[in-house]
């Protein structure tokens, strides 16, 4: 089931446009870091992995910057808090 899991990842790959600007508001990609995931941990860690993903890479999240250090955090729906290491370039500029 992981490959078929890594197989459907890659055949995204394949027919994605390359043209189209990225969505995703992490800086590795949802579908690039469940690859991974799937590779390194197994079938059922990815399929975690993907879920948290999709419930969180949508509408709902906030912006913030914090006032000790000056960098950018983002709370996601769920309140987990990513630092902007984690943080998709396009949202920090």
């Amino acid at each position: 089931m992981k490959f078929l899991l890594l197989a459907i990842i890659r055949m995204y790959w394949a027919l994605k446009n390359k043209n189209q600007a990225p969505k995703c508001i992490f800086s590795v990609s949802c579908s690039r870091h469940v690859y991974q995931v799937a590779k390194d941990k197994g079938l059922i860690k990815a399929i975690k992995a993907l879920t948290f993903r999709y419930k969180n890479c949508r509408n709902g999240y906030h912006i913030i910057i914090n006032p000790i250090d000056g960098k950018n955090s983002l709370i996601l729906p769920d309140g987990t808090l990513l630092k902007q290491h984690e943080i998709a370039m396009r949202f920090i500029k």
